[in-house]
């Protein structure tokens, strides 16, 4: 994998992905010139604390950043802030940036992450005191609202939603969170799972109105209260949204890439374009016949590497190891593998500490562990190996779990 010192390598996206592309292509050797492009005017930060520690207060900014300014410097990659990728060229190979400058590339990597869903305008979406969890400023406009006593509603339950929930109960706000499906987490968790934290946020005083959506926002010019689906109207101080996400691919469509679930990639990371690499929440890669797309920080992390090492000219096939967490007060629940298509699921345990395994039928596919580290390494260990202990045996505490895993 020599590499020549006049080969020029951008990667348009300064997240989770962007820094872990940019800081394995130097440790894989690649001594030609790196540009970073970060539409924020910060250094690549982590996202995951931004919901969590730091709007609790517990966390300094500094500590978000991976890195201080100075690696970069020294790393000799040269790292834009608070400028965005306008257009690209992919027949002159050419970036045009907001501040009216190029960069002409050898090789594209595009980590433009996700853009969070808001509420439109004509629903009250605009109104002051209506806010997303995403970004850094994102958080920083909000904090001033955490204030004990005020009543915040969140739309969405969602990890992000319960997340943010389960911060405001802790600062004696009064949540209200409505979730517009039958009940939390039904997208990405089973039934089992929603019970448990809907419990959990309940006991912590956190108001949960499940099955009904939001009509409307009222106020004038700020939010005053909500108006929801069932008729029923609520008095609120500001609101969270956390519907969700969607990939960030207009410039990617714009350039003439080919998109399906965000950019299309292939199974090394390539779009459609075989000088243009992608990773992260805005790409969607093959698995099991279907563009996939995971949005995690262990994906944007290990795809990255792999987009990295293809972009020297490996080659190497991307197999995801899927993994995510959350936590919740002092409840932390891991998540190993990908639960699409579940049919059965198996409960370990009882609560304070308990764990829920997924199958399709005798195959394993993923486990939620709810304080209960021994049970996620397991499972992800059994997972990534392809074993499937069957239910009953993962059902019985009398089994001790390295007994399954040596089984």
């Amino acid at each position: 994998m020599a590499c020549r010192m006049s080969r020029h390598f951008v990667v348009v996206g300064a997240g989770q992905a962007g820094f872990s592309l940019a800081e394995t292509l130097r440790k894989k050797g690649f001594d030609g010139a790196i540009t970073m492009v970060g539409d924020e005017p910060v250094p690549p930060y982590q996202r995951p604390p931004l919901s969590k520690a730091y709007l609790l207060g517990e966390m300094a900014q500094e500590r978000l950043f991976f890195r201080p300014e100075s690696y970069y410097q020294e790393h000799n990659i040269n790292l834009h802030e608070g400028v965005s990728a306008e257009e690209i060229n992919p027949s002159l190979r050419q970036v045009t940036l907001s501040d009216g400058s190029t960069l002409t590339y050898d090789k594209l990597a595009l980590t433009t992450g996700a853009a969070p869903h808001r509420l439109p305008a004509r629903i009250g979406g605009d109104l002051a005191g209506v806010y997303t969890v995403r970004t850094l400023a994102d958080v920083d406009a909000m904090q001033a609202e955490f204030i004990q006593g005020k009543r915040v509603l969140i739309i969405g339950g969602g990890y992000i939603g319960l997340e943010a929930a389960a911060v405001a109960a802790k600062l004696g706000l009064k949540p209200v969170l409505v979730e517009m499906a039958a009940r939390i987490l039904q997208r990405v968790a089973a039934t089992e799972t929603s019970d448990y934290f809907r419990d959990l946020h309940q006991s912590h005083g956190v108001e949960i109105i499940e099955g009904v959506g939001v009509e409307a926002l009222t106020g004038e010019g700020r939010i005053s209260g909500a108006r929801l689906t069932d008729g029923s109207e609520i008095a609120v101080d500001f609101a969270l949204v956390g519907v969700g996400i969607a990939p960030r691919t207009a410039l990617a469509e714009a350039a003439g890439l080919v998109l399906d679930n965000g950019i299309k990639l292939d199974e090394t990371c390539q779009t459609s374009d075989p000088d243009i690499f992608a990773a992260g929440d805005c790409a969607s890669f093959p698995l099991n016949g279907t563009q996939t797309r995971i949005e995690s920080v262990g994906n944007a992390i290990d795809q990255a590497a792999i987009a990295a090492v293809n972009m020297l000219g490996a080659a190497q096939p991307y197999t995801p190891k899927p993994w995510f967490w959350s936590d919740q007060y002092d409840v932390k629940l891991q998540i190993a593998g990908l639960n699409t298509g579940y049919t059965d699921v198996a409960v370990r345990g009882k609560a304070p500490n308990l764990s829920h395994w997924y199958y399709i039928k005798n195959q394993l596919i993923a486990v939620d562990a709810i304080n209960d580290p021994r049970a996620y390494m397991v499972g992800k260990r059994l997972i990534e190996s392809g074993r499937s202990p069957a239910p009953d045996t993962v059902k019985d505490t009398g089994i001790d779990l390295k007994t399954i895993m040596a089984s």
